[in-house]
């Protein structure tokens, strides 16, 4: 019997997810939040806004009506930017199959109640923890898009719904592996974020590789504190989800956040740098929720502190790497 699969938004992951779902034979509808966008989609199978010269496969159907696009979903997937995802999927609760088993694609921690994607989702679906997955891991769309070969994580406190979902996207170009860490695994998709948009800033200023892999390094040695103190599990730091998606998102060009913070460290204001990077910047809003966190159980993470002072006018782009190598000296290991 074949898997009917919904993606909630149309954005470029979750076009992307959408694809990779129907290569892997599932029956895929693609909620689009405009109409004019869902059209376009069904017309020229292509989303020309986030995936330029990107065919997509035609037995994809998109619909701006999300009770369409869900009814007799047994797996719907959740690519909806993670500071609005709650008010959102509150009003599209109802229309969720009782059974069906939810993704959430999006990384974060949100803002005011400092919670990660998957509590977000299970509060505003009224759904249980076993029925919730997250996905995370070196996946930028724009190469996926293209069937470049890549592997992701789908974590889940459930081992039956993640082996689902990676029934459900395994292809011969994407190959998931499961993982029971899910504190882990959203984590750090959480804070990559934040750790490229340093990078970016640090590479749109001129600096090169070194100041590039010690930001790394460090920034991952600031996921891996607030991971363990909330539960995580060590090994899920040097994996696809951990050091993987890390080096993706810091390094890359096509990554949105590395982009941003690029064009502000060339001297554009954030404003500026959120408009000519286009899409979802999840870093951005993001820092402020991950520092609140940290804060609140007494983690300290001085990157993280150090982007969203910048990204709020506290602290001149120019003076953030200066402030963070002039803290006290301490072993690595400590």
């Amino acid at each position: 019997m074949t898997t009917r699969a919904t993606v909630l938004g149309a954005g470029a992951w979750g076009t992307t997810f959408a694809m990779i779902l129907a290569d892997a034979g599932c029956d895929v509808r693609l909620w689009a939040r405009e109409s004019e966008v869902a059209d376009t989609l069904n017309r020229d199978h292509a989303n020309e806004r986030y995936l330029p010269g990107v065919s997509l496969p035609t037995s994809i159907v998109a619909t701006a009506d999300y009770r369409e696009a869900l009814t007799g979903a047994t797996i719907v997937v959740v690519a909806i930017p993670s500071q609005v995802a709650r008010k959102a999927l509150q009003a599209m609760a109802d229309a969720v199959e009782p059974n069906a088993v939810i993704v959430a694609l999006m990384k974060g921690v949100e803002l005011g109640t400092l919670k990660l994607m998957t509590e977000v989702v299970a509060e505003s679906l009224g759904v249980s923890d076993d029925r919730i997955a997250v996905i995370s891991g070196p996946n930028l769309a724009r190469e996926i898009a293209v069937r470049q070969p890549s592997a992701t994580v789908v974590a889940s406190t459930s081992d039956r719904t993640a082996n689902i979902v990676a029934e459900a996207c395994t292809t011969a170009y994407f190959r998931p592996y499961t993982n029971g860490d899910i504190i882990g695994v959203e984590l750090c998709g959480a804070v990559k974020n934040v750790i490229a948009v340093a990078v970016g800033m640090a590479r749109g200023l001129g600096y090169g590789w070194n100041t590039t892999a010690t930001l790394i390094t460090r920034g991952s040695a600031e996921v891996m504190r607030l991971g363990l103190a909330l539960g995580a599990r060590m090994e899920t730091f040097a994996g696809l989800a951990g050091m993987g998606d890390m080096v993706a998102t810091c390094a890359s060009p096509l990554s949105r956040n590395h982009t941003l913070g690029f064009k502000m460290g060339e001297g554009m204001t954030l404003d500026a740098a959120l408009a000519a990077t286009g899409g979802t910047a999840e870093g951005v809003k993001s820092s402020e929720s991950v520092q609140s966190l940290a804060e609140k159980i007494g983690v300290e993470m001085p990157i993280t502190n150090g982007v969203v002072a910048v990204l709020h006018g506290r602290l001149p782009i120019q003076e953030l790497g200066p402030s963070l190598l002039g803290r006290p000296r301490k072993s690595e290991t400590e």
